[in-house]
């Protein structure tokens, strides 16, 4: 089987090309992208074929999909924060450009998985979400993510290509980089502690997330791919944890080690969501064998792969701390 992964040298595309690569059956694994946010050091050792480039390049895409026998699209402008700073640029990237990556695969009749996003949830309050609810954004990412989905299910309907959207809830894990505007808040955080540096929380810090470890999302995505695991509706991809920021820096902190961190809270950010956890009932019934790591056990992955980082090496005495930025 011949494997596009597109986002492939990012965060969760680069893990997933390692596990693919660890798959028997698996022959060409092709990871497109555009390194805006991706790194190509992500797929150091990794039996994977970089290809350079957008999705937005719809002759590019037929270049790599005309050998894929699955496409798992990953490629997007994340960030709720950075969509507020530039709205058109996600609906660009996520909306046009998912359109454009299902164009290429349904002129060959190829299965895709595509990543959506719990945060089209929005503002429905009830917990655990389910897909039967109403979705409601609250950002342009979120309505760009939302837009990806629908899509991918409508060329499903509409054209009988095999199809598969998952709403990921928040993912964390190895590669996934600190050190910016819109890091996401577990690797913000480890930076943070590894620094001696404050905490920023945005709020109270009692809004929950339903945090997934990347290794379990990317075992879901290539049995995914090898199986070819299909569904008519949106499936959530998470399993129903639910841990609000200050307990997660409380078990970061028994983790990392040291003094406790000091923590500062700004105002509530526009866009965020309050609290989110998922039902995992429809993707039990499609992964019946997943087993996800527990978040102590992910925490403790996650910090052992930042204090491997040159970042974050012991200083000499004598010398000043570098910054944690990758």
């Amino acid at each position: 089987m011949n494997v596009v992964v597109t986002g492939g040298a990012g965060f969760i595309g680069a893990n997933l090309c390692r596990e693919l690569s660890a798959r028997p059956g698996v022959g060409r694994i092709i990871a497109l992208d555009d390194l805006s946010t991706g790194r190509a050091g992500n797929l150091e050792g990794v039996d994977a074929e970089l290809v350079e480039g957008s999705i937005l390049d719809a002759g590019l895409l037929d270049d790599v999909v005309s050998s894929a026998d699955a496409v798992v699209h990953l490629a997007a402008r994340p960030s709720v924060p950075r969509s507020l700073a530039d709205p058109f640029a996600s609906h660009e990237v996520n909306a046009t450009g998912t359109v454009r990556v299902l164009e290429a695969c349904r002129r060959r009749g190829t299965h895709l998985i595509a990543a959506s996003s719990s945060s089209v949830y929005g503002s429905v309050s009830t917990l655990p979400k389910h897909e039967d609810l109403p979705t409601r954004p609250l950002s342009p990412y979120a309505a760009s993510k939302l837009a990806v989905e629908a899509y991918v299910l409508a060329h499903g309907a509409s054209f009988g290509l095999p199809v598969l959207a998952l709403r990921f809830f928040n993912v964390y894990g190895p590669l996934q980089p600190a050190g910016h505007a819109y890091a996401a808040v577990v690797p913000a955080f480890i930076d943070a502690m590894l620094r001696g540096a404050p905490l920023t929380v945005f709020g109270d810090g009692l809004q929950t997330r339903d945090f997934t470890y990347v290794g379990t999302v990317v075992r879901v995505l290539a049995d995914a791919a090898l199986r070819e695991v299909t569904c008519a509706g949106p499936v959530n991809l998470a399993f129903g944890t639910r841990v609000s920021l200050r307990e997660l820096i409380q078990r970061l902190s028994e983790v990392v080690g040291g003094p406790p961190p000091t923590v500062h809270h700004l105002a509530a950010r526009a866009g965020d969501v309050r609290d989110s956890q998922a039902a995992d009932d429809v993707l039990r019934g499609l992964f019946p064998d997943v087993v996800p790591v527990p978040l102590e056990q992910g925490l403790a992955e996650t910090v052992r792969w930042f204090r491997g980082l040159p970042a974050y090496a012991p200083q000499p005495a004598g010398e000043p701390a570098r910054a944690g930025s990758l």
